[in-house]
């Protein structure tokens, strides 16, 4: 089980449609297919999206999201090389990874996507030494303005964009409510929210309203994305409250406390020069 990026978090574990053995296989092979074309290494490699979130459907792809690091000529360039590996498979697998200075950078900069990665309970390959001084430094970088900013956004576009009409595609009520509660996470507890939906429920206090979201999951788990159904009457009600409630939260760089970088700098130059 990895650990997640507070010390005291226990996952449950995944149950829903799990990685089989014969894709937990393909993934690998994958990842080594990678490594001997880009002349790269995978430091850490794990299960993005609804697999990583515990909410995939009976047809849901494989996410595959990973960071990886080249030989030290690489960064010897006046030019920068491009720092990022895409390999879209087929319509089952997904794999692309950010190279590791972005990813100091993403870190330096608190991105959400980022720290959900680092917080996925499924983790295909995992450099130990070097990740547990990456979450470390992804503790002290966090940012609960720039996270609020980030996931409050995401539920007021995916709430516009795919929940108006009479009839909905029901999986996106849980891209709404995942961020919705990661922002209610962050104002009630000031940590990473995680990234198990399983956990973000422990905020969840309204009884009839967690009801409605388990019979939600079991309609996501047993059907296929595209599956479509009525409103969720409670669900909706909840979505728009908070919606409301957090109209007029902004974000403000200037706001923020500026870290300094050399921690990420001396990671990366011992990174790349071992």
């Amino acid at each position: 089980m990895p650990k997640g990026l507070l010390t005291n978090r226990k996952y449950l574990p995944v149950e829903d449609h799990p990685v089989s053995e014969e894709m937990k296989k393909r993934i690998l092979n994958e990842l080594e297919e990678i490594e001997k074309k880009f002349d790269v290494k995978v430091l850490y490699a794990c299960e993005s999206g609804s697999r990583g979130w515990g909410f995939a459907s009976t047809d849901s792809d494989y996410d595959v999201r990973f960071i990886y690091v080249h030989k030290a000529e690489w960064y010897l360039t006046v030019e920068s090389g491009r720092d990022v590996i895409e390999r879209p498979l087929d319509d089952e697998l997904d794999i692309s990874g950010w190279e590791l200075r972005k990813a100091l950078g993403l870190l330096k900069r608190a991105n959400p996507t980022l720290l959900e990665w680092l917080d996925s309970p499924i983790v295909y390959r995992e450099d130990s030494e070097f990740m547990d001084k990456f979450r470390a430094l992804a503790v002290e970088h966090f940012s609960s303005l720039r996270a609020r900013y980030h996931y409050l956004s995401m539920a007021k576009k995916n709430f516009r964009g795919y929940l108006q009409g009479d009839k909905v595609r029901l999986k996106k009520y849980l891209y709404v409510l995942r961020p919705l509660l990661a922002v209610k996470w962050i104002d009630e507890r000031a940590t990473v929210p995680p990234m198990p939906f399983s956990l973000l429920l422990d905020i969840v206090e309204e009884p009839v309203l967690l009801d409605e979201i388990c019979y939600l999951l079991e309609v996501k788990r047993a059907n296929t994305e595209s599956q479509y159904g009525e409103k969720l009457v409670k669900i909706h009600n909840f979505i728009e409250r908070e919606l409301d409630r957090y109209a007029l939260s902004q974000f403000n760089a200037d706001d923020e406390e500026q870290l300094s970088t050399l921690a990420l700098d001396h990671l990366l130059k011992e990174c790349v020069m071992s």
